[in-house]
């Protein structure tokens, strides 16, 4: 027997029968069953361990057959004479004394004049595929469960949760069953729900709180069922047979399963720990889903209700429309007619002493996204009510929204009103001082400019006209308002104050001036007026603050960036990194200057990223790509990582600047949905591959027959004999060939990607689907497609692409045939390339795509087969494999039906690695 022999005998689960050898040195082993038949098949008598377990027969005369012997549907396998069973492998089903069918497989051989049926038991076989039946059906009673508490209302998710623990308690025989999870404050475990048979007692009840016996068990058993008989759990199951499942989620066990007067070893014993884990998955992840949701209602109605409490809400302002839209309950008790009023109505109801810095600051929240923290007056029938008004800018450009809050702080602002300041005049000042003295008058809590000194002309070019309450406000550097507007709060509050801004002068000019400010009150202690001066000193600040802006601009836009920074020399050593980049490389900071940034690379990813940064010029200096690294501790990770070159004034690269983040989490997902795509492709596969096995052994078997009748006639001749032999080890060549390449296809896809020929791709997806298609009548028109060209990708990806491309259209075919039998389907698949692409094309005449359908047919999860045929992700995980590739995944209808277009731009020659570059 050669190996081709044996590896086809494991695929199938058989053993070959053992050599003919001549009669008179046959031995008869002492195992299984052994039947001793005549020529015509009756037996003569039986030997081996097994016949005491056979049904006794009646007794006769003559030799019973072995029909008598056999279960009615083994008459079929066993049909002629034993020489007609010559060379096959035989399975049997005999009456056993116990009444159980008992299963046996063998051959028969020559012995002397008669017939042995050599017979060997397999019914550990059958139980080991009733098994895997029975897992399957958990698998999906799992799936069943988890989409019924998913899809319920929350109001209804206790009695959905209740049915599906009645059914888990039906199918496996459970008496008890319960979902035991931690209480509010998370410090025990108490019965969530509960289940018990009519006749089973009351072990538990909801809300019951159980004892610290499943706590013990949190670190001791992370990844294991915890059995009933653990003497923690005899308080929990009431010194009773249980047992306890727990279910993980990222903080350790969050619900645990318990079976009471259950022990699953004696009534489920067809399933292991991983199907209790999985059923108990399928409970407690919908399960804990569902109730966060309902917690998160429920915050949302105290949060209304402590804003109706507080007098407090929520403001959002639309900057298209200058617009406000106020939460019902703040309007109610601003006594608004509606929530919904303009932004100037808004501002008509601030008191007159708060408006002007009130609209001030929403353009700084509206223009440079400044937080908002202001406290206003609001206009009532008495006194004015104080609230705190605080907002922020939410994204960026045209999706840009200003949304905050107001708090009523009445009681607070009146306490600090009645606390009187004073008010103070300065006069009888030399109006030629080199600093401007100036008076403000108190009037209902603003400062209005009444007088200047003569000196504010020559130095800011302004006069008493042009420094009025609003205009001065608008002078005021925007940066600098908050600051002006603190400065005249702490004025009134404090009476002193020394402060420093910048003002604008009549020419557009800043200055810095150093304010400095007393307030005069009248003998009740009330405020008057505030005296003060200001000095220019421009030139010390302006130096200070640009040392302090380019200090901090540094700091936010590096080193606290969250992305990856840094600086490299075109051979890749480092200059400078910040500290997400030292993090992700495990060091600190000041280690990453001198080293190599190519030394996490492997060698292609490090002659790609090279060679991207030699294309870098002083006309187009910036390049962005996806990089593959093997960082320390990791098994691998991906970065999308910009690059910036720097040149000289001859355009040589002197640095590069680069920004990176981390797409490791993207890539691996896009990974496994590609795999798990590529596994549900291959399962569809599976008739097919049989067929195309089985074609092989049909022709193998007639060729031994025939080898087999020249040797029993005497008539072999050695060119006939090696004639055979050769078409025998062909056929095991073809379906060696057919198992290696779905071995391979079924192999996860390469870390990074490779040059190679779109051809052995559609090669090898024909070797999968050719046989297969014929078989079923398809027929395959494929054009030229012996190219030598080069794209980069993944072969076996382009390979699942073209497989579900063509399944979708043999099914579309099939269904078509079954209404028209005399409809001729075919598939075509062609190929062309020019210098810039490759397209190969798939094309059939099944009609075509319904044009309402053709936008969604590549989203996820759509399908237009039967509910339970197919999952809709094998068009939508195509279409991300081309666009991975760089290239295009495109569908039209054509004159007889659907032609899809797979584009795929050609790698350069010199961006080919000698790895990869064809010989």
């Amino acid at each position: 027997m050669n190996s081709g022999e044996k590896l086809f005998g494991r695929l199938l689960n058989r053993q070959s029968p053992p050599p003919q050898v001549a009669p008179d040195t046959l031995s008869v082993p002492s195992v299984g069953l052994q039947v001793h038949l005549d020529g015509e098949g009756r037996v003569l008598h039986l030997t081996g361990p097994l016949r005491h377990t056979l049904a006794p027969q009646r007794l006769s005369t003559q030799a019973p057959p072995l029909l008598d012997y056999l279960m009615p549907h083994s008459s079929l396998v066993i049909e002629g004479i034993p020489a007609d069973w010559q060379g096959q492998i035989l399975d049997l089903d005999f009456h056993s004394v116990n009444g159980h069918p008992l299963h046996l497989r063998g051959w028969v051989l020559p012995l002397a004049d008669n017939w042995l049926l050599q017979l060997l038991d397999i019914s550990d076989v059958l139980v080991e595929r009733r098994q895997s039946c029975r897992r399957e059906q958990n698998q999906l009673l799992a799936a069943r469960i988890s989409e019924q508490l998913r899809l319920c209302s929350l109001t209804r998710l206790p009695d959905v949760l209740q049915e599906q623990l009645q059914v888990l308690a039906q199918r496996f025989h459970i008496p008890c069953i319960a979902v035991a999870l931690l209480d509010e404050q998370e410090q025990g475990w108490q019965i969530h729900q509960y289940y018990a048979a009519f006749d089973a007692p009351m072990l538990w009840q909801n809300g019951q709180r159980l004892g610290s016996g499943l706590d013990s068990l949190n670190g001791s058993f992370p990844q294991h069922l915890t059995r009933g008989e653990h003497p923690r759990l005899q308080e929990t199951f009431g010194h009773a047979e249980g047992l306890a499942v727990p279910y993980y989620d990222a903080h350790g066990v969050a619900t645990w399963l318990l079976c009471g007067f259950y022990t699953a070893q004696q009534r489920a014993p067809e399933l292991n720990d991983g199907d209790w884990l999985q059923l108990t998955a399928a409970l407690a992840s919908p399960l804990l889903e569902r109730l966060r949701e309902h917690r998160h209602h429920l915050q949302l109605e105290r949060l209304a209700s402590l804003q109706a409490l507080l007098g407090t809400g929520w403001w959002e302002v639309f900057s298209d429309s200058a617009e406000m839209q106020l939460a019902p309950s703040l309007a109610s008790s601003l006594n608004l007619a509606s929530p919904r009023l303009t932004l100037g109505e808004w501002l008509d109801h601030v008191h007159p002493a708060d408006r002007e810095e009130l609209r001030s600051r929403l353009h700084a929240l509206e223009d440079a996204g400044t937080p908002l923290l202001l406290c206003v007056r609001w206009h009532c029938e008495q006194a004015p009510v104080w609230y705190r008004l605080q907002g922020q800018a939410i994204g960026m450009g045209k999706n840009r929204r200003l949304v905050g809050f107001m708090l009523d702080i009445s009681d607070i602002k009146n306490q600090e009103q009645n606390a009187a300041t004073a008010h103070a005049r300065l006069d009888n000042l030399i109006a030629s001082s080199p600093a401007v003295i100036y008076v403000q008058r108190y009037v209902e809590g603003a400062l209005l400019p009444t007088f200047f000194s003569a000196s504010l002309l020559p130095l800011l070019s302004l006069t008493l006209a042009d420094c009025t309450a609003g205009a001065l406000i608008e002078r005021v550097h925007p940066e600098d308002r908050e600051h002006y507007f603190e400065r005249t709060r702490r004025l009134l509050r404090e009476g002193t104050v020394r402060a420093r801004y910048r003002l604008r002068d009549s020419h557009g000019e800043y200055h810095w001036l150093l304010d400095e400010a007393k307030v005069l009150r009248d003998d009740l202690g009330l405020p008057v007026e505030a005296v003060g001066l200001w000095l220019d000193v421009t030139e010390a600040t302006l130096a200070t603050e640009q040392v302090k802006q380019s200090e901090e601009r540094y700091r936010i836009l590096v080193e606290d960036s969250p992305a990856m920074i840094c600086r490299y020399r075109p051979d890749l050593t480092l200059t400078f990194g910040n500290r997400p980049l030292a993090t992700y490389l495990e060091c600190q900071p000041d280690q990453l200057p001198g080293v190599n940034l190519g030394h996490w690379m492997s060698d292609d990813q490090r002659q790609a990223f090279v060679l991207r940064l030699s294309q870098l010029t002083p006309q187009a200096p910036v390049s962005t790509a996806e990089i593959y690294l093997q960082l320390p501790g990791r098994e691998h990770a991906w970065w999308v990582w910009s690059d910036r070159g720097v040149f000289d004034a001859e355009g040589r690269l002197l640095e590069v600047q680069a920004v990176g983040r981390d797409n490791t989490e993207v890539r691996r997902s896009q990974q496994q949905l590609t795999q798990s795509a590529k596994m549900a492709t291959l399962g569809e596969m599976a008739t097919g591959l049989a067929h195309e096995i089985n074609q092989p052994l049909n022709v193998m078997r007639m060729a031994i027959v025939n080898v087999l009748k020249r040797l029993n006639n005497g008539d072999v001749q050695i060119d006939y004999l090696k004639d055979k032999l050769n078409r025998i080890d062909s056929q095991v060549q073809r379906a060696a060939r057919v198992v290696d390449h779905m071995r391979v296809f079924g192999r996860r896809s390469d870390i990074e990607q490779q040059p190679f020929n779109p051809a052995d791709a559609i090669e090898g997806t024909l070797s999968l689907l050719a046989e297969g298609m014929r078989g079923k009548g398809v027929e395959l028109r494929i054009g030229e497609i012996g190219f030598a060209v080069q794209v980069r990708g993944f072969i076996d990806q382009l390979e699942q692409v073209l497989i579900n491309l063509m399944v979708n259209a043999r099914d579309a075919l099939l269904s078509k045939r079954e209404a028209d039998r005399e409809f001729n389907p075919w598939i075509a698949l062609y190929a062309e390339r020019d210098e810039r692409c490759v397209r190969i094309w798939v094309e059939d005449n099944g009609g075509g795509i319904d044009p309402r359908l053709m936008e969604k047919i590549f989203e996820p999860f759509f399908t237009t087969k039967p509910v339970g045929i197919g999952t809709g992700l094998g068009l939508s995980v195509s279409y991300g494999i081309i666009e991975n590739m760089e290239g295009r995944l495109s569908v039209r209808n054509s004159v007889q039906g659907a032609l899809f277009c797979i584009e795929l731009p050609v790698v350069p020659v010199d961006q080919i690695t000698s790895a990869g570059r064809p010989e």
